[in-house]
C-alpha cells in the first residue's frame, strides 16, 4: 500500500490517530454516529479538542454520554458536521450560514484572523481525510435552543 493511500484515513481514523479527540470520538460511538462519519460523504466537520470539552460545565460530558442522552448527544455531534468539503480557503474573507447535518446552522466567519463558527475559533484547519476535511477548534458548538428558531 503507498504512504498516500496508508495516509488517507477516513474522517474517525484521523481523528483517533490525531490523539486529542478521545472525548469527541467516545461521543461519537455513545452517539452512534460513527457510522455516518465513515461513510463516504464528503463531510466537514469542526472537531473539539478534548480541551474543548473539558472546559464545558462540569459533569456535561459525563451527562451527555449516558445512553438516556443518545439523541441529544447526536444532535451536538451532528451540529459539527457541514454536508460537503469545506476548506478554510473557501469561507476566508466571507461569513456565511451554512446548515448543519443536525439541521439547524453554524456561523462561519472569515473576515477575521482565521476562521470563527459561532463562537468558536478553528485552531487547525485543513486536516485532510478521505471522506472529508477537519477543522479542529477551540469550543464544543452547542445548538440553538429550539425555541429561539423564530426571527
Amino acid at each position: 500500500m503507498s504512504a498516500a493511500a496508508a495516509r488517507a484515513a477516513d474522517i474517525v481514523d484521523t481523528a483517533v490517530g490525531a490523539g486529542q479527540f478521545k472525548t469527541l470520538v467516545a461521543a461519537a460511538k455513545a452517539a452512534g454516529v460513527v457510522p455516518v462519519l465513515k461513510s463516504k460523504g464528503p463531510f466537514t466537520v469542526f472537531a473539539p479538542t478534548d480541551a474543548a470539552f473539558a472546559a464545558l460545565p462540569p459533569g456535561t460530558v459525563e451527562e451527555l454520554l449516558k445512553p438516556k442522552n443518545k439523541g441529544k448527544l447526536a444532535a451536538i455531534l451532528k451540529y459539527h458536521v457541514i454536508p460537503g468539503r469545506v476548506k478554510a480557503a473557501d469561507v476566508t474573507g466571507r461569513k456565511l450560514s451554512v446548515k448543519t447535518a443536525q439541521g439547524q446552522a453554524l456561523n462561519v466567519d472569515g473576515t477575521m484572523l482565521g476562521v470563527q463558527v459561532n463562537n468558536a475559533h478553528v485552531i487547525q484547519p485543513d486536516i485532510e481525510a478521505s471522506n472529508g476535511v477537519i477543522h479542529v477548534v477551540d469550543s464544543v458548538l452547542l445548538p440553538p435552543a429550539k425555541t429561539a428558531m423564530h426571527h
